[in-house]
């Protein structure tokens, strides 16, 4: 009989039963990737995090895995992973190896307690989308203030700019057509007077709408960037997830110029909401 323990927290959020709700498998050294598969869809939240020993001269390695496929990188994984090993690891700055790279994310603390952290995310590739007429008319859109582009840091995620916050929070798309579109996020997004307003819905990649995505955040400022929005260092503010019941709050930053992007960070809190354990047979991740 295999223990395998886990730790659940809420990510983009300094409360619990908000945010982004993870769990971390703290040492998945003996798992096949089948089973890892299986916790997770067993888990059913958006992604999961499974622990192994460093490859590339991290701190750690990790597997990220939705319910239904593995991911090179994400960022709410990354970053309530890092709060999790943080503690253990007593370092301010976590190297995490993903499949995508190796991510840095430095750790601020009050006293012994981890408040706050910032990850440098792999840089985007950006490339144009071409199939906005079925997206428009599967947001219920009429257009874009922007651009619409996709950007890839391993998951892959296209940008609707919208007028106002309240145009986003009366989105009521076509989740069967959005989907169609392959295995995107979808983002739309507007100012508010703080910040940003967005909304990420991907049905193409098993999560009808996402509470907080750390792999948007990024991109998104990179795209305020690239279309003269924001200045290169601006730290920007974005609300997610109200529409969903889990209010989250991400923060980032993109450095550089709009034809040259340097380094794109991604920041927010996690809590620690509970702590688990499965116990399997010691067979079991050779039999799935």
């Amino acid at each position: 009989m295999i223990t395998l323990r886990y730790v659940l927290c809420d990510v983009f959020t300094d409360r619990a039963l908000a945010g982004n709700p993870l769990a971390v498998f703290t040492d998945a050294r003996k798992l096949t990737a089948a089973t890892m598969q299986a916790l997770a869809r067993e888990m059913n939240l958006s992604e999961s995090v499974f622990v192994l020993r460093p490859e590339r001269g991290g701190h750690a390695r990790i597997r990220i895995f939705t319910p239904s496929k593995e991911l090179p990188f994400a960022g709410h994984p990354t970053l309530g992973a890092a709060f999790v090993l943080g503690g253990p690891l007593q370092s301010e700055l976590v190297n995490l190896e993903t499949e995508a790279a190796i991510v840095p994310v430095k750790l601020e603390r009050e006293g012994a307690q981890i408040v706050f952290g910032w990850m440098t995310q792999p840089l985007p590739a950006v490339s144009p989308f071409t199939a906005t007429t079925a997206l428009f008319d599967a947001l219920g859109v009429r257009g874009s203030a922007l651009p619409v582009e996709c950007y890839d840091n391993g998951p892959k995620h296209v940008y609707v700019a919208l007028e106002t916050p309240d145009e986003v929070a009366r989105l009521a798309p076509n989740l069967a057509a959005l989907a169609k579109l392959g295995e995107l996020g979808i983002n739309a997004f507007a100012p508010t007077q703080q910040g940003w307003k967005t909304r990420m819905f991907g049905p193409g990649m098993g999560v009808n709408e996402d509470p907080a995505t750390g792999s948007a955040a990024g991109p998104l400022a990179v795209h305020l960037l690239r279309h003269g929005r924001i200045r290169s260092g601006d730290e920007i503010c974005i609300e997610q997830g109200a529409e969903i019941e889990r209010p989250s709050r991400l923060y980032a930053r993109a450095h550089g110029s709009p034809s040259r992007i340097e380094r794109v960070e991604v920041g927010g809190a996690a809590v620690v909401v509970g702590r688990g354990e499965f116990r399997i047979r010691d067979d079991a991740s050779t039999q799935l």
